[in-house]
């Protein structure tokens, strides 16, 4: 036994200390160094290829959706990304001599078996490939998804990963992704209501409001067209309420809003028309008023 050892060992040191193996050695090594580093240089290339022909696309007077080449040059890019170092991956197993057929083989077998357990990937992938196809939502679009509310910062083929208001980032796998409601699609709408006393100049209000709304698509670029003044909404006690209605761009209402908000207010004040506020009456034990307090 000691003998069959010793012959082993032998055997594996005068392999070691050839000069063939040494070279083989080195001829891998060189070989593989190379594969990564064209690998890396394929990606890299890759990458920046697909970024200028959808930059050149989105600039051309053709009629391409931004949100939707973005997406789909995202999703080339980790296509490449993917083929190219599983290529690497097999080309490296060749040269170490590794049987890359047969490796392959028993990996269709496995992944066959595994297919029948992984039912919602294969449903994840599926729904990611007919978001992306049919254009349901892009990334930088605004949207909402179950309880995630967000900007689509990514879309693969298996997850779709959206960003919240107040920075947390929400990982949804496809196949889980039902109802979708995009903000991003349509001009956005906006009603805006402000409150005013029923003793004040409605013709006076109604005529300071429509000029100083007029001036604003000058002002306000996300406007779509010049806010209008839709008139009383509701009266409730002393207490009437106005409405006016504004189209701006996707997602640019909410500055406009306040803006409006913010003016006409002190416009109002300007021009001594009562706006609406809180009010509290004391009253004595006897039930006659005592005090006022506003």
């Amino acid at each position: 036994m000691d003998w069959f050892n010793e012959k082993i060992l032998k055997r594996f040191w005068d392999t070691v200390m050839s000069e063939e193996f040494w070279e083989n050695i080195i001829n891998a090594s060189i070989k593989i160094t190379l594969i990564l580093i064209a690998s890396w240089l394929a990606v890299r290339l890759g990458k920046k290829f697909i970024k200028k022909v959808f930059l050149i696309r989105m600039s051309s007077p053709l009629n391409h959706s931004e949100r939707r080449q973005k997406t789909i040059a995202r999703l080339l890019q980790s296509v490449i990304s993917y083929a190219v170092y599983f290529s690497a991956i097999i080309a490296i197993l060749s040269i170490l001599n590794i049987k890359v057929a047969g490796l392959l083989a028993g990996a269709g077998i496995v992944g066959l078996a595994v297919g029948f357990g992984a039912q919602s990937l294969v449903k994840d992938v599926i729904t990611g490939f007919f978001i992306i196809f049919e254009d349901q939502f892009g990334v930088g679009d605004y949207i909402k998804i179950n309880a995630a509310e967000g900007t689509v910062v990514e879309i693969g083929l298996r997850t779709t990963k959206i960003n919240g208001a107040t920075g947390e980032q929400f990982i949804i796998p496809n196949g889980a992704i039902g109802e979708v409601i995009n903000y991003s699609i349509n001009n956005s709408k906006i009603f805006i209501d402000l409150q005013m006393m029923t003793d004040a100049d409605f013709e006076k209000a109604e005529a300071i409001i429509k000029k100083y709304l007029a001036t604003l698509p000058d002002i306000h670029k996300e406007l779509v067209s010049v806010p209008v003044f839709l008139g009383v909404q509701s009266v409730k006690g002393t207490e009437v309420t106005i409405r006016i209605v504004a189209e701006t761009l996707a997602q640019q209402q909410y500055g406009v809003a306040r803006a409006i908000r913010r003016d006409v207010t002190r416009l109002f004040e300007e021009h001594n028309i009562p706006m609406a506020h809180p009010k509290m009456m004391l009253y004595g034990v006897n039930g006659k008023e005592e005090g006022r307090s506003e």
